[in-house]
């Protein structure tokens, strides 16, 4: 029995020694810096679910973090690679937490949100998508910058300007909301009222022939699209003394500073299929083999410029005649048997140049003469 016991002392000290020699080189891959560590973040008010790749090695198991012990966990990421990049989806919380990363000395990008169930396996948490925004990064860092579709991220400033025209947009799209459910309330009761029902002149006539209760509940309504109004005006007339005095005819200040604050800083465009695809306003195209279909515009980007665009190019067509972007579609627009259909693809086709004239306008490469635009300030 003696002689088993120290029979199995050797083998004892044999596993001891491995586990000891293991442990040391774990120590030393840990202890040596990595190159890159790469973090798919999946973002929530109350909490941040991480998935980290290291160099090349596959996406370890993900992490939930608070938002608080993240900042403290990803400082240290740091100290353990050369480089650190991280991505997540644009969405409610803003840009705050890419600001702060990028001040830390992360690599930071907000990329735009898609559905990251890409084979529709009907498996979609916050872990799956945080792994498959850390793998995607993965290979856009080796290179293939195709694998996310980047956000540009505003200046404080930018942003602080951008706010103030979709506060206006938003106080807008209140109102209508508000004058037409009081206009819904009206109509199932018998009664048909006109748009802006609420206000003094017309309420005073209508409120004569309503009945008593459903005046009352018509004036809730009333008070709030009061207050609202006021708001409105006041945010329509700042956005219109911002912009300059000195503008194409045609362009009022509303449009011209909803266009400035949502394209942010003309320069980032490169060339004019930049501005185009920003827009939204460029066909779609289904081709494979010989079939080839021209498809409707993509509607992929901007909507709010977008809008602001459409809008412009109709104006265009009345103030600005004599320009060379009108007179090129004036067959199409001033031919009295020509189909609405037709008429909406000349305005979408002078809408998109259009944005592609004012990056070039704006930018310094052409002067309103060279377009033919007629300018108009403040009377002397």
């Amino acid at each position: 029995m003696a002689g088993e016991r120290e029979g199995a002392t050797p083998t004892n000290n044999m596993t001891n020694e491995k586990s000891h020699n293991s442990k040391v080189c774990v120590e030393q891959v840990a202890s040596s810096k990595a190159q890159t560590i790469k973090l798919g973040l999946d973002v929530h008010a109350e909490s941040i679910v991480v998935v980290r790749i290291v160099d090349h090695s596959a996406p370890q198991p993900a992490q939930k973090f608070t938002p608080a012990k993240f900042r403290e966990w990803v400082k240290g990421q740091l100290r353990l690679a050369d480089q650190v990049h991280s991505s997540y989806e644009a969405g409610p919380f803003g840009y705050g937490l890419h600001r702060d990363l990028v001040k830390w000395g992360i690599h930071n990008l907000v990329v735009q949100p898609v559905c990251l169930d890409e084979r529709h396996t009907g498996v979609n948490h916050d872990k799956s998508d945080a792994k498959e925004l850390a793998m995607r990064l993965d290979r856009y860092v080796a290179g293939n910058t195709h694998a996310l579709a980047t956000v540009r991220v505003p200046s404080p400033a930018e942003e602080q300007k951008r706010i103030a025209s979709r506060q206006r947009e938003q106080l807008k799209r209140e109102v209508l909301r508000l004058a037409a459910q009081g206009r819904s309330l009206l109509m199932t009761q018998g009664y048909r009222a006109k748009r802006s029902w609420w206000g003094a002149k017309r309420w005073a006539e209508l409120e004569v022939k309503l009945p008593t209760w459903l005046a009352q509940r018509l004036e809730v309504f009333r008070r709030l699209l009061t207050t609202l109004t006021v708001e409105l005006d006041a945010a329509t007339a700042a956005l219109e003394a911002a912009a300059p005095a000195v503008r194409p005819k045609g362009l009022g200040g509303l449009t011209y500073e909803v266009i400035e604050r949502e394209v942010g800083d003309w320069g980032r465009f490169a060339n004019r299929r930049q501005v185009a695809s920003y827009t939204g306003l460029c066909g779609g195209v289904s081709a494979s083999g010989q079939s080839h279909h021209l498809l409707p515009i993509t509607k992929h980007g901007n909507v709010r410029l977008r809008t602001a665009l459409v809008e412009l190019a109709w104006r265009l067509v009345i103030w600005q005649k004599d320009c060379k972007l009108v007179k090129k579609w004036w067959p199409v627009l001033g031919q009295p048997k020509a189909t609405k259909g037709a008429r909406k693809k000349a305005i979408v086709a002078i809408a998109r140049q259009l944005a592609v004239d004012c990056w070039r306008w704006r930018t310094g490469k052409v002067t309103p003469q060279d377009l033919g635009w007629v300018m108009v300030g403040p009377p002397a």
